[in-house]
């Protein structure tokens, strides 16, 4: 058979075999390195799973840090702490649940701004610029990773030069008054006007608040249980029929892949 004609003393089903096990040595992290490695070195078998192994390695079992919450985008501390405070007076903790802060909102906005949505890579950045109508959608120049590096800025200067303080060492209602100032465009920008980063600053919020967790806010989906929001269910067929109210736990995107 052709699968048996030698080349050189050996077989072709054995050249393609040694050949294969090359690659998959070779590369490693390809599917082919994947499969023939799991086939001939199977894992060891362990006691527990990461997820049920608690012992932590000497940390006395604490719960394993979430490491995508990391700076993607501000890489100065105090950017972040002012971008942190300004979301939670946008969306502040109350006794109905948790706020920004804690919804993980900031690393939320964090992680669009290093992607394309802070590159502005799905939309036209060409000019002329003009104002433009609120129809009209952005109409600046600035990628917003820049409009939100001045925004965050201003708001830092204009805090020091009302009281001395940084934004997120004044008081709730002075950071609410330098808000207020942003809103209604009484702050000074280059390249862009205070009253559509503000509005951005919003949105972003939001989106952090309310988002599937995959993208990196709504932590815990704490944003989908203050609304009751079921999340991603794929149906709803078995209660379909009820009358009343139905009360679900929440579930993300990635219940749909574990």
């Amino acid at each position: 058979m052709a699968d048996e004609q030698e080349t050189g003393g050996v077989t072709r089903r054995e050249f393609l075999k040694n050949s294969g096990l090359v690659v998959g040595g070779a590369v490693g992290g390809t599917v082919l390195g994947g499969v023939l490695g799991r086939e001939l070195f199977p894992a060891p078998q362990q006691g527990a799973s990461p997820e049920e192994d608690t012992s932590d390695s000497g940390n006395g079992g604490a719960e394993t840090p979430d490491y995508t919450e990391a700076r993607m985008f501000f890489k100065r501390e105090e950017d972040f702490r002012v971008l942190s405070a300004a979301v939670e007076r946008i969306f502040p903790e109350d006794d109905l649940g948790p706020g920004a802060i804690a919804l993980g909102v900031p690393y939320y906005i964090d992680k669009q701004l290093a992607g394309g949505y802070g590159r502005n890579a799905r939309e036209y950045m060409q000019g002329p610029f003009f104002e433009g109508a609120e129809t009209q959608g952005y109409q600046s120049g600035l990628l917003r990773q820049e409009a939100f590096l001045q925004g965050v800025r201003k708001i830092q200067q204009e805090s020091e030069s009302r009281t001395d303080d940084a934004y997120f060492d004044a008081e709730e209602d002075t950071q609410d008054e330098i808000l207020e100032a942003f809103e209604a465009g009484d702050i000074e920008m280059e390249g862009i006007n205070a009253t559509t980063f503000f509005g951005m600053l919003r949105q972003a919020t939001l989106e952090g608040v309310y988002a599937d967790p995959v993208y990196g806010g709504n932590r815990n989906m704490g944003g989908w249980r203050l609304k009751d929001y079921p999340g991603a269910q794929m149906a709803y067929i078995q209660m379909i029929e009820e009358d009343e109210f139905v009360e679900m736990d929440p579930i993300s995107l990635h219940d749909h892949h574990t």
